[in-house]
């Protein structure tokens, strides 16, 4: 899998010529092609406050950008509670296979596999 890194179209590009845009990255997967990474709705809270940090960041209203600190830090909460639940959920299926693999007189860890897994972390995170 690999990851297109994200692109920002300067404003001057812009259909709205209001603010420079972003694009959200994609994965490149072998077995099922390319899909977008999934982002806020177009003209959502979370959308307009990405395109509002623009302006505060180039230090116009600090309490703007407070205001899209709080709601980006917000947004990583989510996403970081979702992440939690979904590496749980990796965790159980893991061991319902370890358990399966021991249960047949297979090794414990099936180092391969390990090691395909961690390629593919690597491939898709860049390290």
């Amino acid at each position: 899998m690999t990851e297109t890194p994200i692109t920002r179209t300067p404003a001057a590009q812009s259909p709205t010529a209001q603010s420079p845009t972003v694009q959200a990255p994609t994965v490149q997967s072998p077995a099922t092609g390319t899909a977008a990474v999934p982002g806020p709705a177009a003209g959502s809270a979370e959308s307009t406050a990405g395109t509002k940090a623009g302006t505060a960041a180039g230090g116009a209203d600090p309490g703007a950008a407070d205001a899209v600190i709080a709601v980006r830090r917000q947004r990583i909460d989510e996403l970081d509670a979702r992440i939690i639940a979904l590496v749980q959920e990796r965790m159980s299926v893991s061991g319902e296979i370890q358990a399966a693999r021991i249960g047949s007189g297979g090794r414990r860890v099936h180092l391969s596999r390990e090691l395909e897994v961690l390629r593919t972390y690597g491939g898709a995170l860049g390290k």
